[in-house]
C-alpha cells in the first residue's frame, strides 16, 4: 500500500473513476484495473497504508493511557460514532470526527462512518452470507415496494467469484434460504456453543446453529499469500487494522491487487462535489471534487464512473449532481433518489448464564461468533401473521474475566488472585431483522448547513415502523425461549437500540428496479438515464434481507464492472 500511485496525470483523464475506496469501491478498482482500465479512485478521507498506518494494532491494553476508554473531549468529537458501541481509544482514528462531518436527524439516525482509504472495510464485522430467492422475490410476492430486477441465478457465480478472492471461513448447511458458498475451514465453536447448538436443533424443528461465515483466512490460498495476506492469529483486534491481512479489507486485498496492474491511481483528500453531465451526449463526463486541504475545485474525466461512496455518501453526491436534464439530482426521473432508506435491527436479543463446563476453556480470542439462520416466514409451515419477513441471530458464549471484579465486593491479594481464575459461562443472542423499504424513510440535501468544505450536508428522516416493532418483540421472545431451552439460567431479554442506523447496514436510496419510473438503477446497476454511471454500494439495494450485506455488494460490483467493460468495448457506453 505504501507504493500506491497517488499522483494524478496531467490531463486528469482516465478510463474509469471510482468514488470511494471502501468494500465496494475497492472491488470496483480491482476489477476495472485488472480488465486494463486506467482507474482513478477518489477518496474523501485521508490515506491509510496497510500495516504502517495501523498505530494501535500491536499495543496491549495497558499501553493505552485510558485503558481503551474515551476522554470527555473524544466523546464530544465522536458523539454519534460512539452510539454504535464500537468506538474506543484503540480504534477511534478509523471513525469520523462528528464535529467535522455534521448532518441533521429529523428522527434519530446513527450514521456510523469511516472516511479514509479503505473506508469501513477497516472495521466492519466481516460476516458474509449469501442472499437467496426468498430475499430477491419477497417484494414481488408480498406487493411491497418494487420487484428486484435480478434473481439468485444472476448473482450466484459472482458470489463464488468474490468469496474465493476474499476468503470466507464457514460451514456448509445445505439450506435453500441461506445458500452455501466457497468456504475455507470453519472456526470452531466452544463447548457451551456446541451444547446450545445441540439443544436448539433437537428441540426446535427447522432451526440451525453454525459458526459465523466470516471473512477471515483460516487457511490462506496461494492467491491470498501472493498479496501478502496471512492466516488469522485469533487476536480479535480487528477494528485496529490487521497487520497480517487475515481479515478482508480494501487495504489488504483489493487495492493491492489493483495496484499490481499499474493501472491504479488513488487520490485521498478528494471530497466529491458532483458528477459532471453532458447535455448533448446524455452521458457523464467526469467528477468534480473539492480538495480537502486546499479547498480547490478540481475536475477529473472518464468514460465510466462507479459510485461507491457508501449508501448515503453516494446519494448525497447524486442529489448534488444537478443539471438542466436532472434538476432534482442525477438519475432522479423516478423521484425515488434518497428514498427507501433501510437498516437492520441490532442490539436486541437475550442473554443468560450457564452452570457447568467449569473444567473447560478455549484457546485464543476468536474474532467471530455463532449464527442462527432465519426460521420465520420461510414457507407456509413457518409463517406468522404478526409481521412480514424474518430475522437471524448472531452471538457467542464465553467465560467471565477479571473485569467482573468491578462489580464484586472484595479487597486484598486473595480477591485479586481469584479474579485470575475464569468466571462462569454465559451466552448472548443478538437479533438482526429485516426492515421494509418505505418511501417516507428518506434523506434530502440541506443547502443551509454546509460542511467544512462548503458541501451541502444531509438531513435524514427515517424510523422503524409497525412491522419492525412487532418483529423486535418476537426477536426477543425467541432468543429467550432458545436460551432457556438450552438450559441457561437467569435469561433476560434486552433492547438497547435508540434508533435506526446503529446496525451500520444502511441500504436503499438509489434502488435497482425494472422500471425507470419507479427506480434509479437497472438490473446491471446502471443509472437508467445515464448508462455510463454505476452504483454498486448499499444505495442500490431494493430490499434489505436480514443478513449482513457486504458480500452482496462485492458480488454486484464485480458483476457490474464486467458488464460495464463489455458494454464499453461495444461502444454502448
Amino acid at each position: 500500500m505504501s507504493n500506491l500511485n497517488t499522483t494524478v496525470n496531467k490531463t486528469h483523464t482516465y478510463d474509469a473513476i471510482v468514488i470511494g475506496s471502501g468494500i465496494s469501491g475497492g472491488w470496483a478498482a480491482k476489477e476495472l484495473c485488472e480488465k486494463g482500465l486506467k482507474t482513478l479512485v477518489l477518496e474523501r478521507g485521508r490515506m491509510v497504508n496497510h500495516v504502517e498506518d495501523y498505530p494501535t494494532a500491536n499495543l496491549e491494553h495497558w499501553e493505552f493511557p485510558h485503558r481503551g476508554a474515551l476522554t470527555d473531549e473524544d466523546k464530544q468529537a465522536y458523539h454519534v460514532q460512539t452510539r454504535s458501541g464500537f468506538v474506543n481509544e484503540t480504534n477511534k482514528h478509523f471513525f469520523n470526527n462528528d464535529l467535522d462531518a455534521p448532518y441533521t436527524e429529523t428522527k434519530r439516525f446513527d450514521w456510523i462512518r469511516g472516511n479514509q482509504v479503505g473506508g469501513r472495510s477497516l472495521m466492519w464485522g466481516k460476516q458474509c452470507y449469501r442472499w437467496s430467492d426468498l430475499d430477491f422475490e419477497a417484494n414481488a410476492k408480498e406487493g411491497i415496494a418494487i420487484d428486484w430486477p435480478i434473481r439468485y441465478k444472476d448473482i450466484e457465480p459472482w458470489y463464488t467469484y468474490a468469496e474465493k478472492f476474499v476468503g470466507i471461513s464457514g460451514e456448509k448447511l445445505g439450506l435453500s434460504h441461506l445458500p452455501d458458498g466457497y468456504f475455507l475451514p470453519p472456526m470452531e465453536m466452544n463447548c457451551l456453543e456446541k451444547h446450545v447448538r445441540k439443544q436448539i436443533e433437537s428441540k426446535f424443528k427447522g432451526r440451525h446453529m453454525t459458526v459465523g461465515r466470516v471473512a477471515h483466512l483460516t487457511e490462506p490460498q496461494p492467491w491470498h499469500l501472493e498479496l501478502g495476506r496471512a492466516q488469522c492469529q485469533y487476536r480479535n483486534r480487528c477494528s485496529r487494522g490487521c497487520p497480517y491481512g487475515a481479515y478482508f479489507s480494501s487495504n489488504a486485498a483489493t487495492l493491492p491487487a489493483a495496484n499490481l496492474t499499474k493501472n491504479l491511481t488513488v487520490r485521498p483528500g478528494s471530497a466529491v462535489h458532483s458528477i459532471i453531465f453532458d447535455e448533448k451526449t446524455q452521458r457523464a463526463t467526469g467528477v468534480r471534487i473539492v480538495d480537502t486541504e486546499t479547498k480547490e475545485m478540481i475536475e477529473f474525466y472518464a468514460k465510466i464512473i462507479f459510485c461507491n461512496a457508501s449508501t448515503l455518501g453516494t446519494t448525497s453526491i447524486l442529489l448534488n449532481s444537478t443539471s438542466t436534464r436532472f434538476p432534482n439530482g442525477m438519475g432522479n426521473d423516478s423521484g425515488e433518489l434518497g428514498h427507501n432508506l433501510m437498516d437492520h435491527h441490532y442490539r436486541l436479543g437475550a442473554m443468560g448464564a450457564y452452570d457447568g463446563f467449569e473444567d473447560q476453556y478455549y484457546k485464543g480470542r476468536r474474532p467471530n461468533g455463532i449464527f442462527i439462520p432465519r426460521f420465520r416466514n420461510l414457507d407456509a409451515a413457518t409463517r406468522t401473521d404478526k409481521f412480514l419477513r424474518g430475522y437471524d441471530y448472531q452471538g457467542a458464549a464465553g467465560r467471565g474475566n477479571w473485569g467482573r471484579g468491578v462489580n464484586t465486593e472484595g479487597v486484598g491479594g486473595a480477591f485479586k488472585d481469584a479474579l485470575l481464575d475464569p468466571g462462569g459461562w454465559g451466552m448472548s443472542l443478538v437479533g438482526f431483522g429485516e426492515c421494509l423499504p418505505y418511501h417516507e424513510n428518506h434523506v434530502t440535501l440541506n443547502q443551509d448547513k454546509k460542511d467544512k468544505w462548503g458541501l451541502p450536508t444531509l438531513t435524514i428522516d427515517a424510523e422503524f415502523k409497525d412491522n419492525e416493532m412487532k418483529m423486535r418483540e418476537q426477536i426477543k421472545a425467541d432468543a429467550v425461549e432458545m436460551l432457556e431451552a438450552a438450559g441457561l439460567k437467569n435469561v433476560a431479554p434486552f433492547d438497547y437500540s435508540g434508533g435506526i442506523g446503529v446496525g451500520v447496514h444502511e441500504m436503499g436510496t438509489a434502488r435497482m428496479g425494472r422500471d425507470p419510473k419507479t427506480s434509479v438503477l437497472n438490473g446491471n446497476n446502471q443509472i437508467h438515464a445515464v448508462p455510463n454511471v454505476f452504483v454498486t454500494d448499499g444505495a442500490c439495494m431494493t430490499s434489505s434481507s436480514c443478513v449482513n450485506p457486504s458480500i452482496t455488494y462485492m458480488a454486484l460490483t464485480a458483476r457490474a464492472v464486467d458488464f460495464a467493460v463489455n458494454e464499453s468495448k461495444k461502444g454502448n457506453i
